[in-house]
């Protein structure tokens, strides 16, 4: 039987509705979780620890970094074949991601949560954590890197986000679908990944590192703001790469300061590009010094960009983990 390692950090999973708070709140350990997903140990030899009982939005860098270190002595464990992990919805994408690009490992990581909370007819919590030990239990899932599993499907850490505020059906990988399925108990996988990236294993991530989001009038307030306290900027550009003149001038203050600029695009689907030559357009931010992120979504840009200041890239070599 396989040995799964269970990484509980909170999360609407571990959450109940309390009439003092108004809302749903971390009440739940990892014991009466498990308890409550029956017959979870007949898939695999459970070794679960606590990490915390955060929500989502609780989640910092700094937690993030922990949990990524903490995760990676579990997968380099021999004893230990997966490792699952229990995470906020809001932030799943981001940590998820994290791990993915720092980790070099062909054992499974799978994170998963739920969209509803244990005082709900409706939790989610005890078949989403079932179905990722099946996941992590799978031979088929090694070397598809970290995975989300929710709502009985598989997605791939490199393009899966939330795409929706509280739906069972939360998540999606836009444009792709997700990588597998675990139907009626088998895990199912219906597509492969590309290459993946080489990892980036600094000591510490590089903070702050800041999105700013491009709008119609948007001027450089902002970016300046970025300019003057963080590390690098990540801007959460229009359509293929382009930006409001004034923030365009305020970008290649950043660049000219020694502030990496970073863009991608706000919109879901599709890769940045210097398509467009006017003021702002993404042919002149790239003429401004910019780097474009192909693919990446403004919040895996971050991590990329916190991975790579961290590892003590700059110039060229920064350029190339955005290449792709």
């Amino acid at each position: 039987m396989r040995v799964i390692a269970l990484v509980f950090t909170g999360g609407t999973i571990s959450m109940k509705f309390d009439a003092t708070a108004g809302g749903a709140v971390p009440a739940l350990g990892f014991g009466e979780i498990l308890a409550s997903a029956r017959g979870i140990e007949t898939i695999a030899d459970l070794r679960p620890e606590e990490f915390g009982r955060f929500p989502g939005p609780h989640m910092s860098v700094a937690r993030e970094w922990a949990l990524r270190n903490r995760l990676a002595a579990l997968v380099a464990d021999p004893g230990i074949d997966g490792v699952v992990v229990t995470h906020g919805t809001d932030t799943i994408e981001e940590s998820a991601y994290l791990a993915t690009r720092s980790i070099a490992t062909d054992k499974p990581i799978v994170f998963t949560g739920a969209m509803r909370n244990a005082s709900e007819l409706s939790w989610d919590g005890p078949a989403n954590l079932a179905d990722s030990v099946r996941v992590a239990a799978s031979n088929d899932a090694r070397g598809y890197g970290t995975l989300v599993v929710l709502n009985g499907r598989v997605f791939s850490a490199m393009d899966v986000t939330k795409a929706h505020t509280h739906m069972l059906d939360a998540f999606e990988s836009p444009g792709l679908g997700p990588v597998g399925v675990v139907d009626d108990g088998e895990v199912v996988f219906r597509r492969m990944l590309p290459p993946p990236l080489p990892v980036l294993s600094p000591a510490e991530l590089a903070e702050p590192v800041d999105i700013v989001l491009a709008f119609s009038g948007a001027d450089g307030r902002l970016v300046d703001r970025s300019r003057e306290t963080a590390k690098g900027v990540v801007v959460a550009a229009l359509g293929r790469g382009n930006v409001p003149p004034y923030m365009a001038e305020a970008l290649g203050r950043c660049v000219e300061a020694g502030v990496p600029v970073v863009v991608a695009s706000r919109a879901p689907r599709g890769r940045v590009g210097q398509t467009y030559g006017y003021e702002g357009g993404g042919r002149h931010l790239a003429r401004l010094g910019a780097i474009f992120t192909g693919s990446r979504r403004p919040q895996q840009a971050r991590i990329d960009l916190m991975l790579a200041l961290g590892s003590g890239l700059s110039g060229d070599a920064l350029r190339a983990v955005f290449d792709g």
